[in-house]
């Protein structure tokens, strides 16, 4: 049998979940996307020195996190590298990516599954990081679609505190997560000038925050999560990277489009393959972020009803939808488990993380 039919017939059921971080614990910072911390150093460095004073972590560079950023467009093997190297690595208890991209599809020849598998440890980001989660799930580990260090950890003014307790909990402590808090800080889209060093230091302009939006659905409602940035899982389809039909069975798809803010009518195409895919009939619930990118109200209501129609039309107008979940390409970003079990109370508008992301 072949490689790439392996791949797609030995999906693990279930995931691994990686030892917690401990204050003390070296962190790798990782570059496999794009270049940024060579094009914004400051900004890199003050996302590093965030993860230090408020979590007590010791972040190390690998040997290409801060490769020009042409240069390492053109080698994604020494990306890899890099992300191999930090989960072999036995004194690196952690890994963060620094930026996302749009390219990270590339480094899938060259990651080694053996390496992930047999070196559990906690691994975040986001956006084109999404690409490198599904490795994980491929080998069998629980990753983690949260901040990276630009774009996230690197908040201008610091973190909210919505964020920083929210990685805290999925990466630090043992306990199952719980309820996830209600967004008292409001959210923003808000453009950062990471070339100004004035800049880093104030606050980003905030929209008022009305909670999450029960679409459609009723009841309660407990599921598996699995999903990521919608674009780049786009780039996933068809491949031996793209999980068979048995591993979305029950499972809560988390989904959120980035700054590019592609329009409705494509979310609507995507999520039609979905359908036909036979994916869509296999879900417990949506949980919809909160788009990213500087869209309109009246776009982000018709990504919305993009959703609900992609749903009707495959006759699942009864599953439960919640939107504008903190996640992804907005600020604030929670951190969410993959592949931990989330109950989503569609009449309380609530959801509760059953499980623990560590160890």
């Amino acid at each position: 049998m072949s490689d790439l039919h392996q791949l797609r017939d030995c999906w693990p059921m279930t995931l691994v979940r990686p030892p917690r971080l401990r204050w003390g614990d070296r962190l790798a910072a990782v570059t496999p996307c794009w270049g940024g911390p060579s094009c914004f150093p400051q900004r890199f460095e003050a996302g590093k020195a965030y993860l230090t004073k408020r979590f007590g972590l010791e972040v190390v560079d690998m040997p290409h996190t801060h490769h020009d950023a042409d240069w390492l467009d053109c080698h994604p093997e020494a990306r890899a590298a890099d992300l191999m190297q930090a989960f072999a690595d036995p004194s690196i208890r952690g890994i963060v990516a620094s930026i996302g991209g749009d390219d990270a599809i590339r480094l899938l020849p060259h990651l080694d599954l053996d390496v992930i598998r047999s070196n559990p440890k906690v691994f975040i980001g986001y956006s084109d990081v999404t690409v490198l989660h599904f490795a994980c799930l491929r080998a069998g580990l629980g990753s983690f679609h949260g901040p990276t260090i630009m774009s996230g950890f690197a908040e201008n003014a610091g973190m909210t505190e919505l964020a920083a307790t929210s990685f805290e909990r999925a990466t630090f402590d043992p306990e199952p997560i719980g309820l996830l808090p209600t967004n008292s800080v409001g959210w923003t889209v808000e453009a950062c000038q990471w070339q100004d060093a004035t800049s880093q230091k104030r606050p980003r302009t905030r929209i008022p925050s009305t909670g999450l939006e029960v679409l459609q659905g009723n009841g309660v409602i407990t599921g598996r999560l699995l999903g990521g940035c919608a674009e780049v899982m786009e780039m996933l389809k068809g491949t031996p990277w793209w999980p068979p039909l048995h591993a979305w069975d029950g499972a809560v798809l988390f989904y959120e489009t980035s700054e590019e803010a592609p329009d409705a009518s494509l979310v609507l195409r995507w999520l039609r393959n979905y359908a036909a895919q036979g994916i869509l009939h296999r879900l417990s619930a949506i949980l919809l972020a909160r788009p990213g990118g500087r869209m309109t109200d009246l776009e982000r209501k018709a990504q919305k009803a993009a959703v609900r129609r992609g749903l009707a039309e495959a006759g699942l107008s009864d599953m439960p939808v919640l939107a504008d979940l903190d996640i992804g390409h907005t600020d604030p970003i929670l951190t969410l488990p993959y592949g931990a079990r989330v109950e989503i109370n569609a009449d309380t508008t609530c959801i509760r993380l059953l499980d623990a992301g560590v160890t």
